[in-house]
């Protein structure tokens, strides 16, 4: 233990600190936790093309790359989306429920993009309307001898009480890690019924050219999930796609051709932000690289949206971004600073549970704190505790080609509750309108085993404290 006047000095120096910057820079003191877990440091390797993970399936023009996704803003329409590569062929799903007989059909559309000197396959995407709620439906995607069968399942009917487990995941990309993380959540015994994901799917913009291909390998790859669960997708820095010296200019071009939303359905007029509602959650996406400041088409949305928001039908308010607001690790440090600034104050006033984000490639889970009370003037600069903020979580830990942010800032901020440089996924087991469990899974453990866990209050309807450190005081 340290002697009192070393303590003393060390304090002052951070105090000291403190008044030099805005934010996420505060005392030292002994309320979170830095992991003593060490990861082996080793490179992180994509899977060769060659792995079976990545084969395409048998049979001529068989669909390949399925992946559904939420279909309306209440869970009563599914997306079927997936990729034929000989040729256009049907368009049409046929789908079932598991208790009937009777086939029905909906019919989508089909659609190719060339990128640089690559040009997609067929590209469909048909909704399936009109379903009934907690509901398991078969569906089926191909012509002729190459059919393929798939299923899921339709959340139950929006409502305040109703309980629904959420995987989160963020960064994944297509490595052996990527790999483990996703069989990590397909065997963790609490069973995800969807998956919060906080953007960057396949890293192809890291290879040469930002090689296309890279998108169907990670298509293929998973498919095994995203054929049957939804995947609510977040858009992060790499499917940005901005490549001018390749002729590229549009943004987010490939990500939104692949995997649509349902944006329209909560007014927005862009798919990199909108909201759906998931049995007892309301659901914002934002997006961190697009114009979120005053009076920008995204500002104007959130702010309209935020006012939808009825806590006695969907008492958890969840908001999910790529660039995190709080973050004590070196790699994008205060990059979310700009989000932050404008935003802040609404989660606060509208009393957001947790903001999810990804970005950077380890985890960490703030304290409730805000830092909306700073002005020029008053230098009032550092996170205070907050009943009203929401947890702030980082997990861009999915595994992906760029490895870990193993370069964590000392000291450990006092709103940093917990923070690891690994691999791994979360859930977000929602029970009823007060309480929901939270429980973050490291890949080197065995499935059932959480690294990190607390129990959420909501903030509308039980707001209490729900600090998980030992004081959870933040000078």
């Amino acid at each position: 233990m340290m002697g009192l006047q070393a303590s003393y000095n060390n304090n002052m120096v951070a105090i000291v600190v403190v008044l030099c910057l805005v934010m996420n820079v505060a005392i030292m003191c002994n309320a979170g936790k830095t992991s003593s877990f060490v990861r082996k440091v080793e490179k992180t390797e994509d899977m060769p093309l060659d792995s079976d993970v990545f084969q395409v399936p048998p049979g001529y023009n068989a669909p390949q790359q399925v992946h559904i996704m939420q279909g309306d803003h209440v869970g009563k329409a599914v997306i079927v989306s997936w990729v034929t590569a000989d040729e256009p062929g049907s368009s049409t799903v046929l789908y079932w429920s598991e208790n009937s007989k009777l086939k029905k059909q909906a019919k989508g559309k089909v659609v190719t993009y060339k990128f640089y000197n690559y040009t997609s396959g067929y590209i469909h995407h048909c909704t399936i309307k009109k379903l009934k709620f907690n509901t398991k439906y078969y569906y089926e995607v191909g012509t002729g001898q190459t059919t393929r069968q798939f299923w899921f399942k339709t959340p139950p009917e929006v409502g305040p009480d109703v309980p629904y487990i959420f995987g989160v995941i963020g960064d994944i990309g297509q490595t052996f890690d990527s790999n483990i993380t996703l069989t990590h959540y397909e065997n963790n015994p609490k069973k995800g019924e969807a998956v919060l994901f906080v953007g960057d799917l396949s890293y192809a913009d890291e290879y040469p050219n930002a090689d296309n291909v890279r998108w169907d390998t990670w298509g293929r790859f998973m498919e095994r999930s995203l054929a049957y669960q939804p995947w609510i997708w977040t858009a992060g820095n790499h499917e940005i796609d901005y490549k001018p010296e390749l002729g590229e200019r549009k943004l987010f071009r490939v990500f939104n051709t692949r995997y649509p939303v349902p944006y329209k359905a909560s007014e927005s007029d862009d798919p990199v932000w909108y909201s759906i509602k998931r049995a007892s959650a309301y659901i914002i996406v934002l997006s961190s690289y697009s114009a979120h400041g005053k009076y920008s088409p995204q500002y104007w949305w959130l702010k309209d949206e935020l006012k939808k928001v009825n806590r006695s039908e969907t008492p958890w308010l969840i908001v999910l971004m790529h660039a995190p607001l709080y973050n004590s690790n070196d790699d994008h440090y205060m990059e979310g600073e700009s989000m932050r600034i404008v935003f802040e104050s609404w989660f606060v006033k509208n009393k957001v549970d947790v903001v999810f984000a990804g970005h950077v490639h380890a985890y960490e889970r703030s304290e409730r704190v805000s830092n909306v009370a700073y002005n020029i003037q008053n230098g009032l600069c550092t996170p205070v505790k907050d009943r009203s903020a929401p947890v702030y979580i980082n997990i861009g830990d999915g595994g992906n080609i760029q490895g870990l942010s193993n370069i964590l800032r000392e000291p450990q901020p006092d709103y940093s509750a917990y923070r690891e440089a690994s691999f791994g996924h979360a859930i977000f087991d929602i029970k009823n309108r007060t309480h929901a469990h939270y429980s973050w899974h490291r890949n080197q453990d065995g499935y059932a085993v959480e690294a990190d866990s607390m129990w959420f209050f909501n903030r509308h309807w039980h707001q209490i404290d729900d600090s998980t450190t030992s004081k959870s005081e933040i000078q």
